[in-house]
């Protein structure tokens, strides 16, 4: 006589979910959440914010601190914007941070960052921006700084390599060194970026050069020509360059 299977056992039966199927399902959808996240960042505008960090800097760095967030405040188009804090100091330490898009968290990084004494590293710090630009490419690279201990030339050599790229390089500079000046200012021209002094006095000028910066790159030059503040009429006329 042949035997009945018991309904349990039967094609029509709906077979029990194993804890393994579970948790294959949770990592699946987490990896695709997670692959969403990655494509929305990278459709976002991008900016690196890049410090000099040695010791003779942290009068500004705090500075800096107060003002990066201003950087996000300067209209509807920088909220697609992604923003990358770089910096050095002390013997060799140079540090990339993730794209960050909320200037809450953008401050505390920076908010944890001391200054150490050592000597500048700009063309590492520029080396390593021209590394990164790939797929996930930044618009603009922001330096502030006072000093300059390296060659011109090389350092010349790197911006012409930043604007073959399209990567234009504002450079901002503490102080009054001329010499200092006038390198700055050449990277800043020939990267197709630009230039400008300010100190612990021109706390609003810099704040305003920034959200230049800011709308710049999130929206190109027709996000300045609309401007008509001294600061935005300055960074457009050496972007005509």
């Amino acid at each position: 006589m042949k035997k009945t299977l018991p309904p349990s056992s039967t094609g029509s039966s709906k077979t029990p979910q194993k804890s393994g199927e579970s948790g294959s399902k949770q990592v699946s959808a987490f990896l695709a959440k997670a692959k969403n996240l990655q494509r929305f960042s990278q459709g976002r505008s991008r900016l690196i914010f890049a410090i000099d960090a040695t010791a003779s800097r942290q009068p500004t760095w705090d500075l800096a601190c107060s003002l990066q967030a201003e950087m996000f405040h300067a209209g509807a188009e920088v909220a697609s914007l992604a923003v990358q804090l770089a910096y050095y100091r002390g013997l060799r330490e140079l540090e990339f941070s993730p794209w960050q898009t909320d200037p809450a968290t953008l401050a505390d990084q920076m908010s944890q960052v001391f200054c150490a004494a050592g000597r500048t590293q700009i063309a590492r710090l520029l080396r390593e921006a021209i590394r990164r630009q790939g797929d996930q490419a930044a618009r603009a690279l922001v330096f502030i700084g006072d000093a300059m201990e390296e060659n011109e030339a090389v350092l010349r050599d790197l911006a012409g390599q930043c604007r073959l790229l399209k990567l234009p390089l504002f450079v901002f500079q503490e102080g009054r060194d001329p010499v200092v000046g006038a390198c700055f200012a050449a990277l800043a021209e020939i990267s197709g970026g630009a230039y400008a002094h300010f100190d612990q006095q021109s706390a609003d000028r810099l704040k305003e050069l920034l959200r230049a910066v800011a709308r710049y790159a999130a929206g190109g030059r027709a996000a300045l020509e609309n401007k008509s503040s001294a600061e935005y009429a300055l960074l457009l006329k050496q972007l005509e360059h």
